[in-house]
């Protein structure tokens, strides 16, 4: 196995796609210096981020926090290239590796993939010629390991990994709330990856966030199991637990957040079998649970017509299920609305559920969600 493509360690990666924010929308550029000074100096290593995350300021503010900051030799970076989100044709596609070398100044990428690749999307990748393309551009020293990251049914992997057997890595969505989850199906994804001897990077341990302030019934199996460790401990210590994965990403978004990851992840310990059955009552309570779950990537809302901010609409519904009152529900619904476009404002272009990795049935979750403006 190439050395580039030894587990990292600690095993914790920082995914760059939610940074700080200052109160002009800009991203806190100091304070995610201080989050690398940290993740470094922990002994951390990974990094990464994406052509589209943020719309390129993610890449400029890994180039002003950690490029410009630290010896190349001493991280490895991750980026990617989305045929489907951030580019109309073959050429701006290819472009789009130029274009992140430009911002980072990191002269190479790490690891470079694919990126967000789904049943919808997949054979634009193919059209372009990309899985060639990254290729040559390994075999030049651009890229040293390539990869793809993926948001699809079993049944595409196996036939990916078939199709393209030099592939040296694959990014999955891995978490507890998914590992047995039909439409994303973890574990078989993973054991997929397994089979063809590809090592995986886990995206989406806490789902967005959502493992990190689970619902109710889930809070009260982990505070009495163990009071003492944060909700989102549980979920990037069960991804972190599992084999041939190089690493596993939390989009961290302030320090508080640096400080809790590196408590456990420095000195990175595995579930014991007490806490695995935890998480087993936990992922029946969740099997349970009605919520919609969104990751808030905010794929669907670059193209939205009607600039409806999809994520916060759906976050504020998921409070109506006993996270707050009615009157506050509305408080925030009316607010993450203000300047942008309503639920019942929709026009069921469809353009959301096919950029959606969750496959979420987003048309007829914006008409539910609509009944808050009442």
């Amino acid at each position: 196995m190439d050395r580039y493509l030894g587990e990292s360690t600690p095993k914790l990666g920082f995914g760059l796609m939610r940074l700080p924010k200052l109160e002009d929308g800009k991203i806190d550029i100091e304070q995610t210096k201080k989050m690398v000074d940290m993740f470094m100096e922990a002994g951390c290593t990974y990094f990464d981020t994406a052509y589209v995350y943020d719309k390129g300021k993610s890449e400029a503010a890994a180039r002003a926090a950690l490029v410009d900051r630290y010896p190349r030799e001493s991280y490895t970076l991750c980026t990617k290239l989305n045929a489907w989100l951030g580019s109309p044709d073959e050429a701006a596609a290819k472009q789009e590796l130029y274009t992140s070398l430009e911002r980072t100044g990191a002269g190479y990428f790490d690891y470079y993939l694919l990126h967000a690749i789904q049943r919808n999307n997949w054979e634009t990748y193919e059209k372009y010629g990309l899985w060639d393309f990254v290729k040559e551009q390994k075999e030049k020293g651009l890229i040293r390991n390539w990869g793809f990251s993926f948001h699809a049914d079993p049944e595409l992997l196996e036939q990916l990994l078939t199709d393209h057997p030099d592939v040296d890595f694959v990014q999955l969505q891995i978490n507890y709330a998914d590992w047995e989850n039909p439409k994303v199906a973890s574990r078989e994804c993973w054991e997929i990856c397994k089979k063809h001897g590809k090592p995986v990077t886990i995206m989406e341990p806490v789902k967005g966030g959502a493992l990190a302030d689970p619902i109710p019934a889930v809070k009260d199996l982990f505070r009495e199991a163990a009071p003492e460790m944060s909700f989102a401990s549980w979920a990037i210590r069960y991804a972190a637990s599992l084999d041939y994965v190089i690493a596993v990403l939390s989009g961290m978004s302030n320090i508080a957040q640096m400080q809790d990851n590196l408590s456990y992840m420095k000195d990175f310990v595995p579930l014991n079998d007490e806490e695995k059955t935890v998480i087993l009552k936990a992922q029946a309570a969740l099997a349970a649970d009605s919520s919609i779950p969104c990751t808030a990537c905010h794929y669907c809302t670059e193209g939205c017509p009607m600039d409806i901010p999809i994520p916060e609409i759906f976050a504020v519904k998921r409070r109506v299920t006993g996270f707050s009152s009615a009157e506050k529900v509305k408080a925030e619904y009316a607010s993450v609305t203000e300047s942008h476009g309503k639920a019942s404002e929709c026009i069921q272009c469809g353009q959301c559920e096919g950029a959606c990795p969750q496959q979420l049935p987003i048309i007829s979750l914006l008409e539910q969600c609509a009944e808050m403006e009442a």
